[in-house]
């Protein structure tokens, strides 16, 4: 596990000012091969080994996440419902994701990324294959629920397991490849699976996907170390502890006490919720009801959004891993592109914008994605590596915040605007629907601008 050389022990003449853990500088010498291994994670191959065991299991938890996108349509007409009930099963998931952040970082702290993992990849085949067979409406809900469970245990964990095997230099680089890889698991669902619900049918296509979980599991159990050898196990109690824990309300107020945590929560809250509502849900009933597209048109462009966030990943990721100083230039840079196209294409007369301009939009909500992972990096520079699983789900809860506020509000405002006696909703509806995504970008950006200030000072 990287840690900060800021926070090793000042000399006794003078206090030495606090900085982030990835401030420049070289880190002092260790003293003893366990120190070493904490100082200085060796990286190498058994590092990619270890990042490699453990992303496979955020790509599932990707398909798993993402795979009600593509099904919207046809989980309304199986479960016979409209827009203010679809968006529940989107709106659930990622509220018991959001929910979890905190709870997932404390075990991730305590007892190991290796066994948070395990759990996560159990609940989300035992929710998916309950989903597969679901054929009413409540138990549909409360299959997703366990899916959204062990989803939340995925990738605080997997960037748990890169911080104590790669060097801190590397842990943007290797965040941001993280999020890129785990794009793979949506590009699945947008391509194959779409297709899938129209040849194997619900049940199959569902069904098999849950029984994914099982190479996964016996993957993880089998071959991830979590850490590199000789070093320390997973609870590091802070200095002055005398060995003890710290207690879990104690651990949560100074993770959130801390100004980097919550600007980390605000940036990815802004950066990450447009993709995520587009991605989640309301991308193909818009593009397809709202746009006339084929499902096969629509799905090329969703497919778009996720090779163009694979490719701002690594760019991201690079940037970042040079100069920390980039951070908010590009959270910024991200915010309003993305501003400005939804307020055209939203602006478009009649609903329906051209082509190009759909395109365009699916390019820049591409970086929404890769942007909000500096949120996560603003929570591992500014905490000790002793509440890092901490602080970086509450920065994790940002995003799924915003894309549960979104999902529900563009439900909602479609079934007010809904034609009577209509099971679809018009151009004009969409159009106005997705104006409300707007608000929360606005609200972000300001809560952004005011911890910026607090930071500085």
């Amino acid at each position: 596990m990287s840690v900060d050389p800021a926070r090793t022990a000042p000399s006794l003449s003078a206090p030495a000012p606090r900085r982030p853990a990835d401030a420049p500088g070289p880190a002092p010498a260790a003293a003893g091969s366990a120190a070493s291994a904490v100082l200085h994670p060796p990286g190498g191959r058994a590092a990619w080994f270890a990042w490699t065991v453990g992303v496979t299991v955020y790509v599932l938890a990707v398909v798993h996440r993402t795979s009600l996108g593509v099904a919207g349509l046809d989980a309304a007409a199986r479960f016979g419902i409209g827009a203010s009930a679809l968006s529940t099963f989107s709106i659930l998931q990622v509220l018991v994701y959001a929910g979890m952040q905190v709870p997932v970082g404390l075990l991730v702290d305590r007892i190991g990324p290796r066994r948070v993992l395990l759990l996560g990849v159990a609940l989300m085949s035992a929710g998916q294959l309950a989903f597969a067979f679901s054929t009413a409406f409540a138990p549909a809900l409360a299959s997703r629920a366990v899916l959204g469970f062990g989803d939340a245990m995925t990738f605080i964990s997997v960037l748990r397991v890169a911080a104590r095997w790669f060097p801190a230099a590397r842990n943007p680089f290797v965040a941001q490849l993280t999020g890129l890889v785990g794009t793979g698991g949506n590009l699945v669902t947008t391509v194959v699976l779409a297709q899938a619900l129209h040849t194997a049918g619900w049940s199959t296509t569902f069904g098999a996907i849950a029984l994914t979980g099982v190479p996964v599991f016996v993957a993880v159990l089998a071959l991830l170390k979590e850490a590199p050898p000789g070093a320390p196990g997973p609870v590091r109690p802070p200095a002055g502890a005398a060995g003890r824990r710290p207690p879990v309300g104690q651990q949560i107020r100074a993770a959130w006490s801390e100004p980097g945590t919550r600007l980390g929560m605000w940036v990815h809250f802004t950066t990450a919720f447009p993709a995520s509502a587009f991605g989640l849900l309301w991308g193909l009933p818009y593009l397809v009801e709202g746009q006339g597209m084929s499902r096969a048109g629509a799905g090329g462009l969703l497919s778009l959004l996720v090779l163009s966030g694979m490719a701002f990943g690594l760019l991201f990721g690079r940037l970042v891993s040079r100069s920390a100083a980039s951070r908010l230039p590009i959270a910024f840079t991200v915010l309003g592109v993305t501003a400005l196209c939804w307020t055209v294409t939203l602006a478009w007369p009649h609903g329906h914008p051209p082509l190009w301009l759909l395109v365009v939009l699916m390019l820049v909500m591409g970086s929404n994605g890769p942007a909000s992972l500096i949120g996560l990096d603003y929570a591992r520079a500014y905490n000790p590596a002793e509440r890092m699983g901490t602080a970086s789900g509450i920065a994790n809860m940002g995003g799924f915040i915003g894309s549960m506020i979104t999902l529900l509000g563009i439900g909602v405002l479609l079934d007010a605007l809904a034609e009577p006696g209509s099971d679809s909703y018009s151009a004009h509806a969409y159009q106005l629907a997705f104006c409300f995504q707007l608000l929360p970008l606005l609200l972000g950006t300001a809560m952004i601008l005011r911890l910026r200030r607090k930071l500085d000072r």
